[in-house]
This record gives C-alpha cells, sequence and structure tokens, in this order.
C-alpha cells in the first residue's frame, strides 16, 4: 500500500464512511451544495430579479448536481482547477457550464453573487462537520455507551478494591466503575448536541458591500440568516471575510474532553486487565505475542488510548489555529482546515476499538474476592470514623497508630473492633463488616443515573 497515513492504509476500512464527509470530493460536494442552494435562494426570491421561473425537470436536475455527484464531476472540477489554481473558482464554473448546457444562460450571473471563496468553504465545513458528527460519530459514541451500560448491570454487584495512589482503598463495584465514565460521556454528548455551529455568506470583508452596491434596498443580513438557517447552521453575527470559527473550536473542545474520557477508560481497562479483574477472550486463531504464545494482549484498548492521543492532537490544534486569522483574512488556514477529518477518523477508530474491547472481556470473580479477602485494612476508615462519631477526638491518630503498615487480618481486625469503647450498636455495626459489603449507597447512587 502507498498511503502515508494509516488513516487512508492500514485502517481504511474502519473510517471509510467518514470518506462521505471529510474526503476532497466530498469537499467538493459540499461546495456545490452550498453554491447551488445559493442560487436557488436568489431565484426563489423575487425582489432581486427577473428572471423566468424553474421547471419541476430543470430543478431537479441543478439539485442532482450535488444530491448525485460522482467521481465523474469530481474529476472534472479538478481538472477545471488546474486552469484556475482555485478549487472554489472551479466549483463556480463547473456550475456555470452545467446551466448554459441546460440552456439557462440566464442563472449563470447569479452563481457566487456577492460571495468570496470563504463564504462557500465555511458554510461548506461547517456542515461536513455537522453531518459527520450526527451521522457518523455520535451513533459510534453510542454504540461504546451501549456496550458499556450492558457491562455496568453485568457487573453493578461485583464489589471491588479500590485503589487510590495504587493502594487499597474504600471498596467499590466494578459496575460503578464502569458507570462513572457514561455519566461522564453523557454530560458531553449533551453539549455537543447544544452547539450551534456558525457561518457566514457576508461577502469579501463580511460587509456585504458588494450585494448592497447591486440591490441596496434588499435586506442581505435577513436573506443570509434565514437561508443560513435552512441549511441547519445559525448566522455569524460579525465578521471578516473569514468566520471566526469558535463554534467549531467549542465543538472540537468538547470531543476533546470526550476522548479524555474514553482514554482513561482505556487506561483503567489496561490496568484491571493486567490485575487479573477482567479476564480477555481468547479467540481461536489470534496470536498475542510472535515469541510468547500464552499472551493476549488488550490490544483494542491500547489501540483506543494512542488513537485518541493523536485526534486530541489534531482537535486542539485545530481548535487552537482555526480561531485565528491575520487581519481581515490570511490562507494559511486554507490547508489547516482540511485536515478536520484526521481528528474524526482517529476518534471513530478509536469508537471501535473500545466496543471491540469491551465485548472481548468478563470479571474475574475469584480475583476480585481474593484481594478483598485479604484487605481488611480498608476498614480502618470505617473504624476511626466511628470513633469520631463517638467523640473521641484523637480518633484519626489513635487508628493510624494501629493499622498504618501494619496490614489487618480479619482476626486482628475483629479484635480491635472487639476491644473499642463505643455504643453496642456501632460495634454491632463495624463487627458484620467486612471489605465485601463496605459500600456505602453505591446501589442508590447507580439507580439515579
Amino acid at each position: 500500500m502507498s498511503s502515508i497515513s494509516p488513516i487512508d492504509g492500514r485502517y481504511k476500512q474502519n473510517v471509510s464512511e467518514l470518506e462521505a464527509y471529510f474526503s476532497e470530493q466530498a469537499l467538493m460536494r459540499y461546495r456545490v451544495m452550498v453554491e447551488v442552494k445559493y442560487l436557488l435562494a436568489l431565484v426563489d426570491c423575487k425582489p432581486l430579479h427577473k428572471t423566468r421561473s424553474l421547471s419541476k425537470k430543470a430543478l431537479t436536475s441543478l439539485k442532482n448536481l450535488y444530491a448525485e455527484f460522482s467521481a465523474k464531476d469530481f474529476k472534472q472540477i479538478k481538472k477545471i482547477e488546474e486552469k484556475t489554481n482555485h478549487d472554489v473558482n472551479a466549483v463556480v464554473v463547473f456550475i456555470s457550464e452545467k446551466l448554459k448546457r441546460a440552456g439557462r444562460n440566464d442563472l449563470v450571473p447569479l452563481v457566487h453573487l456577492g460571495l468570496t471563496s470563504e463564504d462557500i468553504n465555511n458554510t461548506a465545513y461547517s456542515l461536513m462537520t455537522k453531518g459527520a458528527v450526527e451521522n457518523i460519530i455520535v451513533p459510534s459514541i453510542k454504540g461504546v455507551l451501549k456496550e458499556l451500560r450492558a457491562l455496568s448491570r453485568k457487573t453493578k454487584s461485583l464489589s471491588l478494591l479500590s485503589l487510590t495512589h495504587g493502594q487499597p482503598a474504600t471498596t467499590t463495584t466494578l459496575g460503578k466503575e464502569v458507570a462513572i465514565f457514561i455519566s461522564r460521556v453523557e454530560r458531553e454528548l449533551v453539549l455537543v448536541k447544544k452547539t450551534k455551529l456558525l457561518a457566514k455568506l457576508s461577502g469579501a470583508t463580511g460587509s456585504y458591500a458588494a450585494h448592497k452596491v447591486a440591490f441596496p434596498s434588499f435586506n442581505w443580513s435577513a436573506f443570509s440568516k434565514r437561508f443560513i438557517k435552512k441549511l441547519g447552521l445559525t448566522q455569524s453575527p460579525v465578521s471578516t471575510q473569514v468566520e471566526s470559527g469558535d463554534s467549531l473550536a467549542e465543538l472540537l473542545h468538547s470531543f476533546v474532553r470526550i476522548n479524555n474520557i474514553f482514554s482513561d477508560f482505556s487506561v483503567d481497562m489496561w490496568l484491571y486487565i493486567s490485575r487479573g479483574i477482567f479476564v480477555q477472550k481468547n479467540v481461536v486463531g489470534e496470536v498475542g505475542s510472535s515469541t510468547m504464545p500464552h499472551k493476549i494482549n488488550p490490544i483494542f484498548f491500547e489501540n483506543a488510548e494512542g488513537n485518541l492521543d493523536i485526534a486530541n492532537n489534531n482537535f486542539s490544534f485545530l481548535a487552537s489555529r482555526i480561531t485565528k486569522s491575520r487581519l481581515q483574512r490570511d490562507l494559511s488556514g486554507s490547508t489547516v482546515f482540511r485536515n478536520i477529518g484526521v481528528g474524526f477518523a482517529h476518534s471513530l477508530l478509536s469508537y471501535k476499538n473500545l466496543a471491540r474491547g469491551v465485548l472481548r472481556v468478563s470479571p474475574n470473580k475469584a480475583q476480585m474476592k481474593k484481594e478483598l479477602d485479604e484487605s481488611w485494612s480498608i476498614l480502618a476508615e470505617a473504624i476511626q470514623t466511628i470513633l469520631r462519631k463517638s467523640g473521641d477526638v484523637s480518633a484519626y491518630d489513635k487508628i493510624k497508630k494501629l493499622t498504618r503498615g501494619k496490614p489487618l487480618t480479619k482476626k486482628s481486625y475483629l479484635r480491635l473492633v472487639d476491644g473499642l469503647n463505643i455504643a453496642e450498636k456501632d460495634k454491632k455495626a463495624l463487627l458484620e463488616l467486612t471489605p465485601h459489603t463496605y459500600l456505602g449507597e453505591i446501589n442508590k447512587i447507580l439507580e439515579e443515573l
């Protein structure tokens, strides 16, 4: 394979659905779409001009320029671009030639009327991103969450030894720990849904100057606002030649946070597998090591972690860079915007690997029981808290002296509790407590999620 990027080589089949949104051909298609829809909006706006109406056949033909945009159409535009050395102008020429062949020379002057190439580009990129997020990325994230919910329900009652600073800590449940990641991602998805991508069609420096000269009595800002809203976007209230990119940056930052959450999950799963809390499915025919036949590596979580890091580097850079432009506009942002699909491709690859990884693990109840059976020391927290409740001002230091660095066994724990000067009710509660049952209100927490 001759591809330089693994996204277009090794991983192509895993992210191919994004080609409809972020490939160069897709960009051309979206440019054609914006130009044609803008043209149709002008045709429908009678105060602007006098031209004969479009027949149903002509209307369908125009819409098909983007609805049925083909590789042949793309190559035709690229051939025009070889002469013009300007990609958006090549789209304008492409549409104009189609109109001439259809006998609608009267519509040619309306193509790209009053617009600058950045009007088309910013709108196209917003539509591309919106489509990919809504149709591919968010459904893929929800697919991961579906598997996590199933895993959380399956393991919600399985007591697990927590580790804080890598040391034994208060008991949790495996399902509760998985549920944390679900809750965090769901919150971010709400913010993604709320993000309204902006667009502008206000001309060379954002002032509708050419528009106004040609049609001085027409309200171009209101027309633009209606048109952009119809596309599913929101009008940028004020701009230079470029749309500021702030809304797109907000969206990318949301995905940085989502990816950080999933990266955190990937690392935790790697650690749980290493610790023996989860065991992985042994798939016949697969190899874990070229020299160690016994190994089943957590490759899906490792792959996800690495690709999430790459995606976030891309998103973070883009979110910072696309919001900057020298004075009213410079061209450096053009090549930057072309990389917007890269972060989403690495993200999509990660989400798919996470879902596959979760499906291949099962909880190891024996290992969880073993760890808790050996961790009576974690109940020192409960003892000192009961002593505080009983009014003992030196409760913490007293229990610290007896337990810090001195592991408790079941026998030594019971002996310690039995010697406490506390109410019988509290003593009974501590004597009945075990590392397995030191769960607080976890069931209530999970019920409320």
